[in-house]
């Protein structure tokens, strides 16, 4: 609201990972920035820590992105004011924003589509001994919304809402492992509507399936008041672990669905895990600790994508680069960390920045101007946005082979005019592609063009 000047309400919350719990006694730290404004909405960058105050100790809870939406006023949509970054760590989350936007704008039809796919493919549920009945665990709680509960615009807070929808997971996860277990994880969720003053608050919890160390547990709210039909307000996905006496995972009892709907929130659990696993696999790594080529399938796309443009965004922020050599007013950078040399050319074009994005973003034309790329294949459109290349390059040795390359290319235009358009390259391996004995099997971490407007004739890229 301070960025916005009005009202704001919060639209949504990307998916949360908790990193370590908070105990009584600790100080908790929280950061939070605009990290860039849209049209009407903006991204709130959400830092927690925890501290112990007697051995002066810190560390990091979570990090978290939250969508709020300026409220209409009388004059009608309000224009947000653009965010200007100035630090290093600013510019770089001013441009993951708009990536991180993307995928929440696709999110829900992508995974809609992955869960509908995934549950096909599952079959039957797995029977087990000792299995702890789903309806066992399963708890609904009235809350009254009171003055306390709501903010200066009279609406329920959403944190509220959460922490009410956290409390009875918990309860649901404790009937299934007779144990206090520990929230690891929130998926993304949307605020459907908002709940006022006076409301009565719905929440219903149950746990859908249980693993060897985790479970999900799925929670709704749904607000009335008087004599309304119930609105539906807010789903969650929580996944929660119990914890031994070292502070680690344990195993949890494992769950028997109920027929029809239990079996159905059953598998799309197990679709769920899939997903948050190749999340963290793919996301959550730090760009050091990410394997040089990660496997390809539709399940993952949209998170290889994001890692991919990030991954290219995040080295061209960089202030470190060291100008190595110029010649025929084009430039080389060098930057040599964690045992990884990287390189950045510059240079200016004399042709519209569109134009120039069109012609780089087809790779097979590359072998036009680019004497490396011998041959270049398309194995596969993912979408508009995202290809999947085979490219073959010479020998670097006198009578050794020639290497391919299996690169996943990601490719983004502008939001506004601060940024650039992007065409991202990096590794990915598939099936249908494995090493063959004619040619060594080549690996990019991260490559790619950033081609940004000079003026209506003039590109830097």
């Amino acid at each position: 609201e301070r960025h916005a000047g009005c009202s704001c309400i919060t639209a949504s919350v990307d998916d949360i990972h908790f990193e370590h719990t908070i105990g009584v006694g600790k100080v908790v730290n929280i950061i939070a920035n605009v990290n860039r404004a849209f049209t009407s909405s903006m991204e709130v960058g959400i830092l927690v820590t925890c501290e112990d105050l007697y051995t002066d100790r810190q560390w990091k809870v979570c990090h978290a992105f939250a969508t709020f939406v300026a409220r209409r006023t009388e004059a009608g949509k309000v224009q947000l004011k653009q965010v200007i970054p100035r630090t290093q760590m600013e510019q770089m989350e001013y441009s993951l924003a708009a990536e991180r936007r993307r995928m929440r704008l696709i999110h829900a039809e992508i995974i809609t589509d992955l869960l509908n796919s995934s549950a096909a493919q599952l079959g039957e549920c797995q029977e087990y001994q000792d299995a702890v009945p789903a309806e066992r665990t399963r708890v609904e709680s009235v809350e009254l919304v009171l003055p306390p509960h709501a903010n200066h615009q009279v609406s329920t807070f959403g944190g509220q809402i959460m922490a009410w929808m956290e409390n009875v997971a918990t309860i649901a996860a404790s009937r299934l492992c007779n144990a206090h277990p520990t929230l690891r994880t929130i998926d993304m969720f949307h605020f459907r509507g908002p709940s006022h003053i006076g409301d009565r608050l719905v929440l219903k919890a149950i746990v859908n399936n249980s693993f060897k160390h985790s479970m999900e547990v799925g929670v709704c709210a749904e607000a009335y008041q008087g004599g309304e039909p119930l609105r539906h307000i807010n789903s969650a996905f929580m996944t929660f672990e119990v914890l031994d006496s070292d502070r680690k995972p344990s195993t949890v009892p494992r769950i028997r669905p109920e027929p029809v709907d239990g079996k159905r929130r059953y598998q799309e659990a197990i679709a769920r895990r899939k997903i948050r696993l190749d999340r963290k696999y793919i996301i959550s790594c730090k760009q050091t600790q990410v394997p040089l080529s990660v496997p390809w399938d539709p399940s993952n796309q949209m998170y290889l994508s994001y890692n991919n443009v990030s991954a290219l965004k995040l080295m061209d922020t960089r202030n470190n680069w060291v100008l190595t050599s110029e010649k025929n007013k084009v430039r080389l950078y060098t930057l040599e960390e964690n045992h990884v040399l990287c390189f950045k050319v510059e240079m200016h074009v004399s042709v519209p920045a569109e134009q120039t994005f069109h012609l780089l973003s087809d790779l097979r034309r590359r072998k036009e101007w680019d004497r490396h790329y011998e041959e270049c294949e398309v194995i596969n459109h993912a979408d508009e946005d995202d290809t999947l290349y085979r490219v073959a390059t010479p020998s670097v040795s006198k009578g050794g082979k020639s290497k391919d390359f299996i690169l996943l290319a990601s490719r983004r235009k502008p939001c506004d005019a601060r940024d650039p358009y992007l065409i991202a390259l990096r590794s990915v391996t598939l099936p249908t592609h494995p090493p063959t004995e004619d040619c060594t099997r080549g690996e990019v971490l991260c490559a790619g063009f950033t081609i940004w407007e000079e003026s209506s004739t003039v590109t830097k890229v």
